[in-house]
């Protein structure tokens, strides 16, 4: 393989009658979608979260690790995790999304990690504000963008490189952006980032660095393999693209009923049926989930549950609360130790369907406070990303026994 001559050359897309290659294969075992049987879950358990891994995962030890933050600063701060457990403590709940999520129902196919529409999870990051260490820093008057490196390290389209991405400086300081330690109530995992990662709600997964070492502040826009080439959305070869950046809507069916093994038709007795999933968007929140039992024929409204600051028990509060009830004070308590800021995470929704026999063919879309609405038909783009087309449930009702 060369390091060097590769990286003039655009991502391939298959040809039309290829199939999955041993690379995707690979891609594919070593990471891993969420089960959307598991769409049941409010917060995703650790092991059934989304899973994307660029390199290798790194060998860190958590007791040596040292965040550096540098650059266009006042003075530069070298932090290790007790003294960033010293600092204000968040939990947010937040989804994240593959950029990639939907680049395998694509055609022609762009060939990389083949994810079909289970790229996703929610979970609960606890961790530190970035904004107040970047204050503290003093960023300079020229700052523009914030570059944040992981430990992971490998080589893409010919260019060795640790994995970096950037952020412009307002995103940078928005107030939920977390350094991030744990994940639902646990020391991160190893493939999940440990000992340390960036939480960027609203933002695709690829703005989430893992295995965080350096925070740099340049005075100009990163120009990085991962901002600059890898993801932008593309139309050709020659096009410069616009990145990838926030989450567009979608809403996802959990599966009723039971599985066919190999084709994963559903098979469904007749009678009263819930349909639910979940729904998120990284613009603005949801406001409105449609359901189609026809293959998109026809849509009715589905029922939204509601959002807001949430206690562990299950309880919903008042999502315009003041403030944030979720940040808590140096000793690492959250005030009255029950309430945990959701704003970012996915939401339930239902409708009550009456399944006579037949074939059907379900599917959901999401809209936004900004107005965006989930497409029936798929964005396509050369790399693949931000593919939020309707997902397509096949079920079978069989005549009642």
């Amino acid at each position: 393989m060369s390091i060097v001559d590769d990286v003039s050359r655009p991502s391939r897309l298959a040809e039309p009658d290829e199939g999955i290659s041993i690379e995707e294969l690979a891609l594919a075992a070593r990471n891993h979608g969420l089960p959307l049987e598991a769409l049941r879950y409010d917060v995703t358990p650790v092991g059934l979260h989304y899973l994307l891994i660029h390199y290798d995962i790194p060998a860190l030890d958590p007791e040596r690790h040292v965040l550096t933050i540098d650059g266009r600063v006042d003075r530069s701060l070298r932090l290790d995790l007790a003294a960033l457990r010293e600092r204000p403590r968040v939990t947010r709940r937040v989804t994240l999304e593959c950029a990639g999520n939907g680049r395998a129902l694509l055609s022609p196919r762009p060939v990389s990690q083949p994810w079909l529409s289970e790229a996703v999870g929610t979970a609960e990051w606890t961790g530190t504000p970035l904004a107040p260490l970047l204050r503290e820093a003093g960023l300079g008057p020229d700052a523009v963008d914030v570059v944040f490196t992981g430990a992971d390290h490998g080589v893409e389209r010919g260019i060795e490189q640790d994995y970096q991405r950037g952020l412009p400086v307002p995103e940078a300081l928005r107030e939920e952006v977390l350094l991030a330690y744990e994940m639902n109530g646990a020391p991160l995992l190893p493939q999940h980032g440990a000992p340390l990662r960036l939480v960027v709600p609203g933002w695709y997964g690829m703005a989430h660095v893992k295995w965080l070492t350096r925070i740099s502040v340049l005075d100009r826009e990163f120009d990085g393999y991962q901002n600059a080439v890898a993801y932008r959305v593309r139309t050709d070869a020659d096009d410069p693209g616009v990145p990838v950046t926030r989450i567009e809507p979608r809403a996802l069916v959990q599966p009723p009923g039971f599985p066919d093994f190999m084709s994963r038709i559903r098979v469904l007795r007749p009678g009263p049926c819930t349909v639910e999933g979940r729904a998120w968007s990284g613009h603005a929140p949801v406001t409105r989930v449609e359901v189609t039992t026809d293959g998109g024929a026809s849509w009715s409204d589905a029922t939204l549950d509601p959002t807001g600051p949430v206690d562990r028990a299950g309880a919903t509060g008042s999502a315009g609360s003041a403030g944030d009830p979720s940040v808590t004070g140096p000793d690492g308590r959250e005030p009255g130790g029950s309430t945990v800021d959701e704003r970012w995470a996915w939401r339930r929704w239902r409708y009550e369907w009456t399944a006579n026999p037949g074939r059907y063919t379900l599917g959901a879309r999401a809209t936004d406070a900004s107005g965006r609405v989930q497409p029936v038909d798929p964005p396509w783009n050369r790399g693949g990303f931000a593919n939020n087309l309707v997902q397509r449930v096949e079920v079978v009702v069989p005549e009642d026994q």
